[in-house]
């Protein structure tokens, strides 16, 4: 009986330690392989094409979906999140950027906050095991998060909260822990609601499937080379990224704003426009790209989404 109230307490001592570490949630789940229906269902969507020039998605496909594959010996996975919302958009006139190109590089970030976490469990099992993953890594993450309790995958395919939304980064610690799981989450859903799919300037998003080469955020971050002319026109103001399927989803009418300042995550503002980017040298893009998750489209994409942009304009 002690051992089961001591085992519970770590669990809520972790998840603390994960508040304190500035995520906005955090749940733990087994680290037993996901369920062989997603598995079925990922690989039709990768032989449809959907995934286009991304590739590495391709890659180690059962590795994604078994915990234990990238940490041998794993038991649990901690999975966390932090909400990146932006108190306003940007000023009208100005090229949009996605919301979380304009925090610190959130690769960087939750990997050093996983990193203090893990630092947090060695101090309680010297013989700790662990694995840090953040987006990158190959483990599908919103499974994972929704089976820790995190919240629901949205007809948008992001990981929704009802208290957080979906404006959410995503990471895991897969470990050799083993911790008492949190129930999946269930009850609340997209229901009948469309409105993200109705938002999609597009037609990326759709009942049945995500098209990703349709997706302007895939065009403008992902896609090498030419975007096909009917795309182009669709892509309006779109510099990096786009979130009108976020910003169309009721559960993000109420969600907080991002206040992470104290953690070192604070957004800057970027109003930019077409020229302004055409016009940058290799090192202003660096200086502008340096901590930012933009740095690894280039400055070469982003001057063609740049014209694109402009010619939009007329």
């Amino acid at each position: 009986m002690a051992d089961k109230l001591i085992a519970m307490r770590i669990e809520e001592e972790i998840k603390q330690k994960a508040f304190s570490l500035g995520f906005d949630i955090a749940g733990i789940t087994s680290a037993a392989d996901i369920d062989s229906k997603q598995i079925e269902k990922y690989k039709h969507w990768l032989n449809a094409g959907f995934n286009g020039q991304m590739a590495f998605l391709a890659r180690n496909t059962e590795q994604r979906f078994s915990p234990v594959s990238i940490l041998p010996g794993a038991k649990s996975v901690i999975c966390v999140a932090i909400n990146y919302k932006l108190a306003k958009p940007a000023a009208k006139g100005s090229l949009k950027i996605a919301s979380y190109a304009l925090y610190p590089d959130y690769h960087k970030f939750i990997k050093a906050k996983l990193s203090e976490l893990a630092d947090f469990l060695k101090n309680k099992d010297k013989n700790l095991k662990f694995k840090i993953c953040a987006d990158s890594s190959p483990i599908i993450e919103k499974v994972l998060a929704m089976r820790a309790g995190l919240g629901f995958i949205g007809k948008n395919r992001l990981l929704t909260n009802p208290q957080f939304g979906s404006f959410l980064l995503l990471g895991e610690l897969v470990t050799n822990l083993s911790l008492k799981p949190d129930s999946p989450f269930k009850g609340l859903s997209c229901g009948s609601c469309r409105k993200c799919i109705e938002a999609c300037p597009t037609g990326a998003l759709s009942d049945e499937d995500f098209d990703a080469r349709r997706c302007i955020s895939y065009l403008t971050i992902e896609h090498k080379g030419r975007i096909p002319a009917e795309l182009k026109i669709k892509m309006n103001s779109h510099l990096f990224g786009c979130e009108k399927c976020l910003l169309a989803c009721p559960y993000n009418d109420k969600s907080p704003v991002c206040e992470k300042q104290k953690y070192g995550f604070a957004a800057r503002k970027a109003e930019l426009k077409p020229d302004d980017v055409l016009g940058w040298s290799k090192k202003d893009f660096e200086d502008f790209a340096a901590s930012s998750a933009m740095k690894r489209t280039g400055l070469c994409r982003l001057k063609r989404n740049a014209l694109i942009c402009k010619k939009n304009r007329g």
